[in-house]
């Protein structure tokens, strides 16, 4: 997703220093690398961080070669990343430049065509300002105060975890009454579950689950919502699906193919 978004900005017009603990992958873009995460700041109008999960956005902006070491006063964090409302407090203690927080909602052919729906939370002023900036990424939507992103892009996540877990238990149910799959996909294509239904059918059909949103992600983000110690029956049993799906690489819909052969 990182290189993805960078080619747009890059596309956009803007000038980019970049940082990845693995150069090779940012190589490809052909800007200059920087040698840590706080040198890339400390040359930079506003930084962006895409990470996996939470401690490696602790890896990136904290200690000494951390995005907070070299964050001047005159630069803007713009977090992206689905970490959680937790890991966006630690952040604001750690930088003192002004913060925004904009997890996307999308995967990488959303990044790849600026269609991404980008959650912000943060100071709107701040948001105002870089309004411009975030626009060639997709879609941004102000939804409040710091760590106010992050909070939606979990509930935006909580939807894609239970409605994936939805269609392969309509698909077990139609299996074990004896209804053919081609059956069980039209009568899902009349109720609220179509568009998910659709979308997942090819993938199911060739047990082939090419990652857009990588299993381990996944798990990562039910992970971050069971943390919150709500009663959330619905996720907790999309939770449970994921934990037992194998293949962590592939594709978050593999959970189709362990319900349904279960």
């Amino acid at each position: 997703m990182g290189s993805r978004i960078a080619r747009r900005l890059l596309d956009a017009g803007h000038e980019l220093t970049v940082w990845n603990r693995t150069p090779a992958k940012a190589e490809a873009l052909g800007v200059p690398l920087a040698a840590s995460p706080a040198e890339a700041a400390a040359s930079s109008e506003v930084v962006i961080t895409m990470v996996a999960d939470p401690s490696a956005l602790e890896a990136v902006t904290e200690g000494p070669d951390g995005v907070a070491a070299g964050a001047g006063d005159g630069t803007t964090v713009i977090e992206m990343s689905t970490v959680g409302p937790a890991a966006i407090e630690r952040l604001a203690r750690a930088v003192k430049a002004p913060l925004l927080d904009a997890p996307v909602l999308g995967s990488i052919s959303e990044a790849e065509s600026g269609m991404l729906s980008i959650f912000v939370g943060g100071e709107e002023p701040v948001f105002e300002s870089h309004r411009e900036l975030l626009e060639p990424l997709g879609k941004p939507l102000y939804v409040g105060p710091s760590g106010s992103g992050a909070a939606a892009k979990l509930v935006a996540n909580s939807t894609l975890l239970t409605v994936v877990g939805a269609v392969g238990e309509a698909m077990a149910l139609s299996d074990a009454l004896g209804l053919s799959r081609q059956a069980a996909f039209d009568v899902l294509g009349r109720t609220a579950l179509a568009d998910q239904a659709e979308r997942r059918r090819t993938a199911l059909e060739l047990g082939e689950f090419p990652p857009r949103f990588p299993l381990r992600l996944a798990r990562k983000d039910a992970e971050l919502i069971a943390e919150l110690g709500l009663d959330l029956r619905l996720v907790e049993a999309a939770r449970s699906w994921l934990s037992e799906t194998e293949g962590e690489d592939r594709d978050y819909s593999a959970v189709l193919e362990r319900i349904t052969r279960r």
